[in-house]
């Protein structure tokens, strides 16, 4: 493998809704072997009652999901205090930075908030606005 694509919430959301856009990255992330990734909290963020069950999870199967460690919660409280966030509003956001952090590199995360995700990551992790 040679890196990691990061799916949070809106990339998630977009994947199910088949959107070009995110088709396109998982095709070239296909072709380029990196390996692409949601956090399993993305999963109950990203539901959308609208959606067909069998389409979500058509999407979510498309991808590895790796579930929040105690060491990835461990982080991701971490980061939240040195950025000066609260857990109850960020707390989602800090476990996608963590499990982007503990990714091989190259890491990429999609994101509708690229705002919150680079005060999380700093400059190790490359935030694409989807």
């Amino acid at each position: 493998m040679s890196g990691t694509l990061i799916l949070d919430c809106e990339g998630l959301s977009k994947l199910v809704r088949r959107s070009p856009e995110l088709t396109e990255w998982l095709a070239a992330a296909e072709a380029e072997d990196i390996r692409v990734v949601t956090s399993s909290v993305t999963l109950v963020e990203a539901r959308d009652p609208k959606v067909n069950q069998a389409r979500f999870d058509y999407a979510d199967s498309r991808v590895n999901v790796i579930p929040p460690t105690e060491a990835v919660a461990r982080h991701a409280s971490k980061l939240l205090a040195a950025a000066g966030l609260h857990g109850h509003k960020c707390a989602l956001d800090a476990i996608v930075t963590a499990t982007a952090l503990a990714s091989p590199a190259p890491v990429t995360v999609l994101t509708s908030d690229p705002e919150d995700l680079l005060m999380l990551c700093g400059p190790g992790v490359r935030i694409v606005k989807v």
